[in-house]
């Protein structure tokens, strides 16, 4: 019975340290409003099968950019860009069925997206608590189908 603590305290700390280990590069650069807004235009403009994988690229882009914004006390913009991320949610959602081509990384994004929105649920504003804890329901959603999807090809 010894022996099942050590292990099971260094099976813990593994399991809280993987978002990171999995996150490996999402979160080297800051996005800025201009980069957020050049990959809104080429999401929109790109084939169906690449599109999810650009939609689920912007949507962790502006979920940084939002807690950028919360950090720096920009609290009426982070609300703004946390509107733009509920309703982009939808695009990841209706783009998925026609996305084979990166399912996999669009899901691990999705995954690292959502970590990094509980993340700022903690840190938000009070106000703005509800439509943090709504996207994140919707995302959880749609990364939960992009798994699915994952496992069916």
């Amino acid at each position: 019975m010894r022996s099942l603590i050590p292990v099971s305290a260094a099976l813990l700390a593994l399991l809280l340290s993987a978002p990171s280990l999995n996150a490996g590069g999402f979160d080297d650069k800051l996005p800025d409003a201009a980069s957020i807004a050049a990959l809104e235009v080429r999401a929109a403009q790109a084939q169906p099968k690449e599109q999810c994988y650009l939609y689920a690229e912007l949507l962790h882009q502006m979920i940084e950019y939002s807690s950028a914004q919360y950090a720096a006390g920009q609290f009426d913009k982070a609300t703004t860009t946390l509107h733009k991320v509920h309703d982009l949610a939808s695009k990841i959602h209706m783009a998925l069925s026609r996305d084979e081509k990166r399912l996999k990384n669009t899901q691990i994004l999705l995954r690292h997206t959502a970590f990094r929105l509980t993340e700022l649920l903690h840190s938000s504003d009070e106000q703005d608590r509800p439509l943090v804890e709504q996207t994140l329901a919707q995302l959880n959603q749609v990364q939960t189908e992009t798994m699915m999807a994952v496992f069916r090809h």
